[in-house]
C-alpha cells in the first residue's frame, strides 16, 4: 500500500477521531450540568454554594443597565464570595455570541440574562437548561413557558415618559386616539426597534384600526424615531423630546428620583415582555450558574423592585398592575417578528 493511500484514510480517521475526543468531554459537562440544575433534595442551596464556591467564579452574559448589573452582582458577590465575570450587550448580540460559541463547541457562558424572544431562539438550538428551583413556583403564570428552558425575572415595561418642564399634565393623553391632536405635531418621539410592542398594541386594539390610527399620528404629527431606550429616555430628561411613547417604566422613575424633570404615564393597552434568565446547558460552572438562578429569583427580586422594576415574584410589590399589563408571547413573537418589524417601519420608523 502507498503512503498516499495511507494518508487518504489517515487523515479523515484522525478528523473522525478529534470529533470523539471533543465529544466525549462536552457530552460529561452537559450531564453533570443537567445533573446540578435537576436536583431538588433537602440539602440542595448548601450543595449549590459548596459547588460554587469549589468552581470560584461565574460567567454572566446580561443585556441590563449597566447600574442595574452592578447592584445584582454586587449582591450576589457579597452573599456568597463567588465572583461573577460580566459580558453587557444588547439582546442580539447576546444571542448572536451564544449561538456562535455553541456552533464552535466553545463552552464559556454559565448563566444567561435576555429577553424572551432571544431566549426561545437559544432554546430552540438547545442552548439553555431547565432549572428545578424551588423559586419558579411564586412566579406569575406569564413567565413561566411550558418548557421552562428560561423563565422572566421581570417585566419590560414601555410606558410613555415627558419632561415636566415642556408638558403640563392637564394637557397629557389619556389614549393613544389623543394623540392625533395637533398640539402633538413635532412633539412625539419613539424608538426604532419597538415592532414587538406595536404587535402587542395591534394584538389589543385589532390590527385595522391599530394601523390605521397609527398612520395617522404619523402623518398629522410625525415620530421622532430614536435608537435605545436609555437615551430616549435622556433624552426627555434633557428636553429635547416633550413626549416619548416607549421607554421602560424603571429607568424613567430612576431618573425622576434623581430629580430631572421626567414623569411617565401608562396609556393602555400597557404592552410587556418578559426578561428573562437561563442556565447554558454546556455552563462549565454549573453550581455557580443554578446558585445564580436562585438568587435572580429570590434576594435579586426585592433589590430590583426597589429600582423599580415589575418583577414577576407575585408576593413582591410592583410599580404597575401585573393583572392590567399585557404580557407578549415570546415564542410567538420570534416567529412573527420580521413581519412586525417590517410593518413598524412602513408606518412609523419610515416617515420622516
Amino acid at each position: 500500500m502507498s503512503v498516499c493511500r495511507l494518508d487518504r484514510f489517515a487523515l479523515p480517521m484522525a478528523a473522525a477521531l478529534m470529533a470523539i475526543c471533543l465529544a466525549v468531554p462536552a457530552a460529561a459537562q452537559q450531564s453533570r450540568a443537567a445533573d446540578v440544575a435537576a436536583y431538588q433534595g433537602a440539602d440542595r442551596e448548601q450543595r449549590l454554594i459548596d459547588g460554587a464556591r469549589r468552581e470560584g467564579s461565574l460567567t454572566l452574559y446580561s443585556n441590563a443597565p449597566t447600574d442595574d448589573n452592578t447592584a445584582l452582582i454586587g449582591a450576589f458577590e457579597r452573599k456568597y464570595g463567588i465572583k461573577v465575570n460580566l459580558y453587557r450587550a444588547s439582546s442580539e448580540d447576546i444571542r448572536q455570541r451564544a449561538m456562535n460559541e455553541a456552533r464552535a463547541r466553545r463552552f464559556d457562558v454559565d448563566f444567561i440574562l435576555n429577553n424572551g424572544p432571544a431566549m426561545e431562539a437559544l432554546t430552540s438550538e438547545k442552548i439553555l437548561l431547565e432549572v428545578k428551583s424551588p423559586h419558579v413556583a411564586g412566579l406569575m403564570a406569564p413567565a413561566i413557558p411550558a418548557h421552562r428552558n428560561w423563565v422572566g425575572f421581570c417585566l419590560n415595561v414601555l410606558v410613555q415618559a415627558y419632561n415636566t418642564n415642556l408638558v403640563k399634565k392637564a394637557d397629557l393623553p389619556r389614549s393613544y386616539d389623543d394623540l392625533r391632536d395637533p398640539k402633538w405635531k413635532g412633539r412625539l418621539a419613539i424608538e426604532a426597534d419597538d415592532s414587538d410592542w406595536f404587535a402587542g398594541l395591534l394584538e389589543k386594539m385589532g390590527q385595522e384600526r391599530g394601523t390605521r390610527l397609527f398612520r395617522e399620528i404619523a402623518e398629522r404629527n410625525g415620530f421622532s424615531v430614536r435608537k435605545g431606550h436609555t437615551l430616549l429616555t435622556n433624552l426627555v430628561s434633557a428636553g429635547e423630546v416633550p413626549l416619548a411613547l416607549t421607554v421602560f417604566n424603571y429607568t424613567a422613575e430612576q431618573l425622576k428620583k434623581k430629580g430631572a424633570p421626567i414623569d411617565w404615564l401608562a396609556l393602555e393597552p400597557v404592552v410587556s415582555m418578559p426578561n428573562s434568565i437561563a442556565v447554558a446547558a454546556m455552563a462549565p460552572r454549573p453550581h455557580a450558574a443554578v446558585l445564580f438562578f436562585d438568587f435572580m429569583l429570590s434576594d435579586a427580586q426585592t433589590i430590583l423592585a426597589g429600582r423599580d422594576y415589575v418583577v414577576t415574584n407575585t408576593k413582591v410589590a410592583s410599580p404597575l398592575d401585573r393583572n392590567k399589563l399585557f404580557v407578549m408571547d415570546s415564542a410567538k413573537t420570534l416567529k412573527e417578528g420580521e413581519n412586525w418589524q417590517r410593518l413598524y417601519t412602513q408606518v412609523i420608523t419610515s416617515r420622516k
